[in-house]
């Protein structure tokens, strides 16, 4: 069996999410994206971030962090979301320390991998994006959807270089000069080509699940 180096054995636990419980984002092509109608709110990146949570499969070793929203924008026309987007920091990446605990591993060496070609591969990647293509009524929320979740959300998700549409549960607030988008979702990274560690021929990397949960909560202001 080929042996992982410590820093890919740590990666083993972010790009990672099975046995969750948070409803996987349906996935297709790129579609057309929205056009922005109304007022234009920018997004407010001091109090906007995307938390990320993964494991082995069956659940092991979980790792959790953030990302930070570096840009972007909300429109709305008459108390509702019509379109909008927001650009992350791949390079802000971090690993909550709270979410490694064995000795012999540091959230500063997953960091580092995470940003690596292995993954994300930021020094060519430096951000991913998100832009809204449909907000629709939810009629009824699944179980698993974010709480208060009131819209179905679509969009393409950029992310190494490769964008999908990605459909969604979302809970969105629109008032007096704001607006809000919250949503947790499982997407499987392959799908965007982010393939290390999902070669079922080796068994040291078939234990890492292709899943990731994601966590958006976007704020935007005038």
């Amino acid at each position: 069996m080929k042996k992982l180096s410590v820093i890919a054995l740590v990666g083993i636990g972010l790009l990672a999410a099975s046995c969750t419980k948070e409803k996987s984002a349906d996935i297709a092509t790129e579609q057309t994206v929205a056009e922005s109608k109304g007022e234009v709110l920018a997004v407010d990146v001091a109090t906007s971030v995307v938390n990320w949570k993964a494991f082995h499969k069956g659940g092991m070793a979980p790792r959790w962090g953030t990302l930070s929203v570096k840009s972007g924008d909300l429109s709305v026309e008459e108390g509702q979301l019509t379109a909008g987007n927001f650009v992350i920091d791949m390079n802000s990446i971090k690993v909550d320390p709270a979410s490694v605990t064995e000795k012999d591993k540091k959230p500063a060496d997953l960091e580092a991998h995470l940003k690596n070609p292995d993954f994300f591969d930021t020094a060519k990647n430096p951000t991913s994006d998100f832009k809204i293509t449909s907000v629709a009524d939810l009629k009824e929320a699944p179980a698993d959807a974010v709480a208060g979740a009131n819209k179905t959300v679509s969009g393409n998700l950029t992310l190494s270089g490769k964008t999908m549409n990605v459909t969604f549960p979302a809970k969105v607030d629109v008032t007096e000069g704001s607006a809000s988008v919250q949503a947790k979702f499982t997407v499987n990274r392959a799908d965007w080509g982010i393939k290390f560690g999902t070669s079922e021929a080796d068994p040291a990397e078939w234990m890492i699940s292709k899943d990731i949960e994601i966590a958006v909560d976007v704020k935007a202001k005038k």
